[in-house]
């Protein structure tokens, strides 16, 4: 029987000249790789979630462009940039919160705007390598994300994550997961508490998976079950991943996670969020800025069920994410090191490093 982790979450499938992706809403019950080579089938991809997670995002958005433009037959640069350009554009209405989705997209751009006195033919593999570099250093992010993230906690902790910032959120490791693949490595025998994750059930249908398949000791609970395992002390620090994070340190992150924090603040449990600094959003003073992605009520209602589980013409709330305060937050791990409060002057620092290449 294949595992998940035999699998690439997403990569550049040369052969066949297409983004290659597992498709995540058909796990854990079915493990398909799509093959997408049209800028409808990788917008929908990502807007259905197909692909989801910050860095997967970022990387298959990266990959997505470079697949659209690498066979574009004009010759004449200012036709092959607007062509990228109209692409792009495109491309980034798939999903709002996600600044990862973005970051790629303008990584991918200013190849093209900085190579223009370049042929078409030069540029193109210009973004075929920016395209790779993207995702090589997905890998190597998470995995000082981990290394870092390890460093907060000890052997035989139980620590609780929510939704999937696992590896089938980026390339491998994840974020929030990364300290707990790192820590299988090196023997530390966590003991691993996972929430479902209403309503699209990531942690139930993803996270359980991954970290189930990788041996991993997990054990899955209900959202709404969180304070009385931090109650029992059973949980002794929680990861989470993220999709922005802003300049004072508030952080978007799936739905639920700010009931997490504000649970764990209460219990006096160290709530970490992971965050590569690609997620990071520098130009935002508060979250209150970030936009909050919001899905079909069909979602709650009835997705998940054989028959409707909710009385036909009832309202429904589906927003995608919420909002964490910054004070509800013990740290930030970043690849380039942890980030506490005040998160105004820590993050400034890390980026400061990264600008240094520390």
């Amino acid at each position: 029987m294949n595992k998940i982790t035999e699998f690439e979450t997403v990569y550049l499938e040369e052969e066949k000249g297409a983004l290659a992706i597992v498709d995540q809403t058909k796990l854990p019950n079915k493990i398909e790789m799509l093959y997408l080579t049209t800028a409808k089938e990788i917008w929908d991809a990502i807007y259905l979630l197909k692909v989801r997670g910050a860095p997967a995002i970022g990387v298959a958005a990266a990959i997505g462009i470079y697949v659209l433009v690498k066979d574009e037959p004009t010759d004449n640069m200012d036709v092959f940039a607007e062509k990228f350009q109209e692409l792009k554009q495109y491309l980034s209405t798939s999903r709002p919160t996600a600044v990862n989705l973005f970051w790629a997209l303008d990584r991918m751009e200013n190849v093209v705007k900085e190579n223009h006195a370049h042929t078409v033919l030069e540029v193109k593999e210009l973004l075929h390598e920016e395209a790779l570099k993207i995702r090589e250093e997905d890998i190597k992010v998470c995995r000082k994300l981990g290394e870092y993230g390890l460093t907060l906690v000890k052997k035989g902790d139980g620590l609780l994550t929510h939704c999937n910032a696992g590896r089938l959120a980026a390339v491998k490791y994840g974020t929030a997961t990364a300290p707990m693949y790192i820590g299988q490595e090196q023997g530390y025998g966590f003991h691993i508490y996972v929430d479902e994750t209403r309503p699209l059930l990531q942690g139930a249908r993803l996270t359980a998976f991954e970290l189930d398949t990788a041996g991993l000791d997990v054990t899955l609970i209900c959202d709404n079950m969180s304070g009385m395992v931090m109650k029992k002390g059973l949980i002794q620090a929680v990861f989470v991943g993220c999709d922005r994070v802003a300049s004072n340190g508030d952080t978007a992150n799936k739905i639920g996670t700010s009931v997490v924090a504000a649970v764990a603040k209460h219990y006096n449990v160290p709530f970490y969020v992971c965050a590569p600094t690609s997620t990071i959003d520098m130009s935002l003073a508060s979250g209150c800025e970030i936009p909050i992605e919001e899905r079909s009520g069909e979602e709650i209602t009835e997705m998940w069920y054989e028959k409707r589980m909710a009385p036909k013409g009832v309202k429904v709330f589906n927003p995608c994410f919420d909002v964490t305060d910054h004070e509800l937050i013990t740290a930030i791990v970043t690849e380039y090191g942890i980030a506490r409060p005040p998160y105004d002057v820590s993050l400034k620092k890390i980026f400061e490093m990264k600008k240094n290449n520390l």
